[in-house]
């Protein structure tokens, strides 16, 4: 069922005139032919063709991790025939594979018909998370398959099931899902830790309480650039152990206090002056942000921080990344929604919080991050 046609407007609208006329063929076709607009004719054809082969583009990529030829690459140059004996693959295939690679700016071809990884190639291997998260986006592309489904709420998601503590499931998370869900959180937190210490400073703080914390990692930075602090990490029973293991490693476990259980079920602890939300906003819908914001409050003491990091909509200005990736993204999870900064904001006043200061963020698509705090 295709959407209904719109209503009739009266009057003139020098815009929607505009938008008719290039929109005929024939406008196009002269437009492509005429010196003064051919490049903006070029340009636009262009942009609007990689937005329909974006698809396609990432289930590329997602080969080329699958199959580990940019690790490859990385220590030496090779032809088609040597990648594709070991991945099963005919070597035309691999070439295939690798030209596309190329196109996309992650290789680079050579005139003996090597191939040798680009610059953009090695910065994606060194992203932290980066390859976990395309392994996983199968899962994602499934829910995408039919995406006027998805926008109706029709069926249960594959990402619903991947990310079952979403729906506040307590013990009947398997414990290999916890580790799922830790192992891939702890890998793509590392950037977002990065860039929240850049925007959020703690001075101040004597103790800090990371609700949603995960296996340890935004606690972890802290405890390194901010030796003082005393730190805890909260998080649902299933993940504590992974937590635990993961600090003891990095040598934090006698600083870093593990706390079990489930923001849902009651009270947050009180103790800290400091509390961070990373990347649990967007996980959740606006009541239970409410119920947790209300939580939080209640947990500082008066002049207590409140810090939240997550990747934030663009709001009036739609952003390219957070308003399409991490929007349908945190649909696909059934209960999540990216925020603006602006509308985070209006939570946290809702809640009781004053002063609220909106950092602006180095990489967006890596994380946006406001603070403020409870009144004295």
């Amino acid at each position: 069922m295709a959407a209904q046609d719109p209503p009739a407007r009266g009057g003139f609208d020098l815009t929607r005139w505009l938008n008719r006329l290039i929109a005929r063929p024939d406008i196009q076709s002269l437009a492509a032919r005429l010196p003064f607009s051919r490049g903006l004719a070029r340009r636009d054809g262009a942009e609007i063709f990689d937005i329909v082969q974006g698809f396609v583009r990432s289930q590329v990529l997602g080969a080329l991790v699958e199959l580990r030829v940019l690790p490859w690459l990385m220590e030496r140059d090779a032809y088609p025939a040597e990648l594709a004996q070991g991945a099963g693959i005919a070597p035309e295939r691999m070439e295939i594979l690798l030209q596309a690679g190329a196109a996309m700016g992650l290789m680079k071809r050579r005139g003996d018909g090597r191939f040798r990884l680009s610059r953009k190639g090695a910065a994606l291997i060194g992203v932290p998370g980066l390859e976990a998260m395309i392994r996983h986006h199968h899962v994602f592309y499934q829910d995408m398959a039919d995406p006027v489904a998805l926008l109706r709420g029709e069926g249960e998601t594959g990402l619903a099931q991947f990310w079952p503590y979403v729906f506040g499931a307590k013990g009947d998370i398997p414990p290999e899902d916890a580790l799922r869900y830790s192992d891939l959180m702890a890998q793509s937190q590392e950037l977002v830790a990065q860039d929240t210490l850049r925007m959020i400073s703690l001075r101040g703080v004597s103790r800090l309480m990371d609700v949603g914390g995960g296996s340890g990692v935004f606690v972890s930075h802290v405890a390194r650039r901010y030796p003082r602090i005393a730190l805890s990490v909260f998080d649902l029973p299933e993940v504590i152990p992974d937590a635990r293991k993961r600090l003891e490693s990095a040598g934090f476990d006698g600083r870093v206090i593990c706390c079990a259980g489930s923001f849902r079920d009651g009270p947050l602890q009180t103790g800290a002056d400091a509390i961070s939300l990373i990347r649990v906003l967007y996980d959740h819908d606006d009541a239970t942000v409410a119920d947790l914001l209300a939580k939080v409050h209640a947990a500082l003491p008066p002049g207590g921080r409140l810090i939240i990091s997550e990747p934030m909509s663009g709001g009036t200005r739609p952003d390219p990344i957070c308003d399409v990736y991490f929007a349908f993204y945190t649909m696909a999870m059934g209960t999540g929604r990216t925020r603006s900064a602006a509308r985070i904001a209006e939570l946290c006043e809702s809640a009781g919080f004053e002063a609220v200061r909106v950092a602006k963020a180095p990489r967006p698509f890596v994380t946006g991050a406001l603070s403020c705090s409870k009144p004295l």
